[in-house]
């Protein structure tokens, strides 16, 4: 699908320090701005938000996919640095199906161990999708858990 591109009233350049910079239409610069996702996990392209230093936005995107590729580069290269949360996409092991239990998975980002201190822990998103937070405070996603393999499901079900 090609989505055409919408001009945007701002620029956004790197310093020195390699911090984003907003430019206005006017030309005033707001130094250390950053990006921060509306909806991070349901709608990672719609509204993405540019807030300066004082906590207040400065611009805002409504299709980061329509925006010009240069602009969209530097805010995905910021999103990417500051947001981490690696995909399930295998659960091979659980220590207990009490909780606090131990978790072997297999993630986009490789294989780790993560620790569900309470079943409270794993929330319902929509579309099949949930969070599960670890012990460490490490947000893992499943995006559609029925996609999972039977293992997997069948483990994680135990939970749910």
């Amino acid at each position: 699908m090609n989505e055409s591109i919408t001009p945007l009233p701002f620029r956004l350049e790197r310093n020195a320090h390699g911090h984003l910079v907003h430019i206005a239409a006017d030309g005033t610069r707001s130094e250390d701005c950053v990006p921060v996702r509306a909806f991070p996990i349901a709608a990672p392209d719609e509204g993405v938000s540019i807030v300066g230093t004082d906590g207040h936005e400065l611009a805002w995107i409504d299709r980061l996919s329509q925006a010009d590729p240069a602009l969209r580069r530097l805010v995905e290269e910021d999103l990417a640095q500051r947001e981490f949360v690696p995909v399930i996409q295998r659960i091979r092991s659980v220590s207990t199906f009490a909780t606090p239990s131990a978790w072997d998975v297999e993630t986009d980002r490789g294989d780790t161990r993560l620790v569900l201190e309470v079943e409270e822990n794993i929330r319902r998103l929509r579309d099949g999708a949930l969070m599960i937070a670890d012990a460490r405070g490490v947000q893992f996603l499943i995006r559609d858990r029925m996609a999972l393999d039977k293992t997997s499901r069948r483990l994680l079900d135990r939970f749910l």
